[in-house]
């Protein structure tokens, strides 16, 4: 995996090449600036699999040099994690929204770095096999996105669309906002009423296209409030708010959706889509599990709406449950385990 590490500490640079590279899996160029960065991009033979960027540089930050190196063609999608001290909320939240795929804080352990790179790496994998499929669909003349197949639990990507972060950016935003302790966030899940008639009825490309038109309106919505924003699936959208001003409350539906409803007309849709709000769950996030279990519960909580217990019975014992459901599950527990063996060491040995 070829990583551009950049930052102006001479110290982390020397650190991180000498480290990563003893691993074997790993081959390191540095940059002592966004500016050094930009002309290693442009001289490089072959693109670079993955970037480690600090915020903190003169000239240009790494927030900056994010936003840049996601405008060059080679680069839409290549994992940037950022690599900084600077542990507060606006700094998280401004990576993300510039494209960053994690988000590392100082001081870091080597052991977990390796493991976010080999995150990065699946994801570099996914999206060189995403490529592949786009390739073929072109040797076949089809449109991708106008053709493509998607199930109407499919997270579909919505790249263009401001503070909308894909799914696994948006698990690791979370993950991150867990590590800032931060008591003041809520989660609010949006869901597209009748998803699953719409899906059936309409072509695939007139669903995506309707999607990505939530989508939009609900970021112009949110405008104001910047709030962070993810397509989970199943028709269902995720807003994580700071503070009481930023809250998405159900009473906030019909706003949205007349805004909705003038922007699918000015685009002449046949179709109509509703959109209904949750209530706020508090992430109270003091771990990293916690965090994630909030994203379930928002979800959960759109059925109250409707005095539903479809998705109360989805997390019970026999019922069924959703690939979604299942890896959300997971990941929790996996988190849980994670925090559970960093404060009791001894339970290493087991």
């Amino acid at each position: 995996m070829r990583i551009l590490a950049v930052d102006d500490d001479q110290n982390i640079l020397a650190l991180l090449q000498t480290a990563l590279s003893a691993l074997g899996l790993f081959e390191v160029s540095i940059a002592d600036s966004g500016e050094e960065a930009l002309r290693q991009i442009e001289r490089a033979e072959k693109p670079f699999d993955c970037f480690l960027l600090d915020i903190q540089m003169p000239h240009m930050n790494g927030i900056e040099l994010c936003r840049e190196i996601r405008g060059l063609r080679s680069y839409h999608k290549t994992p940037i994690v950022m690599l900084t001290a600077m542990s507060e909320r606006k700094y998280i939240d401004e990576s993300f929204v510039a494209g960053a795929t994690d988000y590392v804080t100082k001081p870091f352990d080597f052991f977990e770095l390796r493991s976010r790179l080999s995150a990065a790496q699946r994801i570099l994998q996914e999206h060189a096999r995403a490529s592949d499929s786009v390739e073929v669909a072109r040797k076949l003349k089809k449109e991708l996105d106008s053709n493509l197949m998607i199930a109407l639990s499919d997270p579909v990507a919505m790249p263009d669309i401001e503070r909308m972060l894909g799914y696994s950016e948006f698990d690791n935003y979370v993950m991150q906002l867990s590590r800032t302790k931060r008591f003041t966030s809520h989660v609010v899940a949006i869901r597209v009423v009748d998803a699953e008639r719409h899906h059936a009825e309409l072509s695939n490309a007139d669903f995506r296209e309707a999607l990505q038109e939530a989508g939009r309106a609900l970021s112009k919505f949110t405008r104001k409030t910047e709030n962070i924003l993810s397509y989970r699936g199943n028709g269902v959208f995720l807003s994580v708010c700071h503070g009481k001003a930023a809250l998405l409350t159900p009473e906030k539906a019909p706003s949205l959706n007349q805004m909705l409803a003038t922007m699918m007309a000015s685009r002449r849709f046949d179709v109509a889509f509703e959109l209904e709000i949750g209530g706020p769950v508090s992430m109270r996030l003091t771990s990293r599990s916690g965090a994630l279990f909030a994203l379930n519960r928002a979800t959960a909580a759109l059925d109250t709406l409707h005095g539903d217990n479809t998705t109360a019975r989805k997390f019970g014992r026999g019922g069924a449950r959703s690939a979604d459901a299942k890896r959300s599950d997971r990941l929790a527990y996996e988190a849980i385990l994670k925090d559970l063996l960093t404060e009791e060491p001894s339970l290493n040995r087991y």
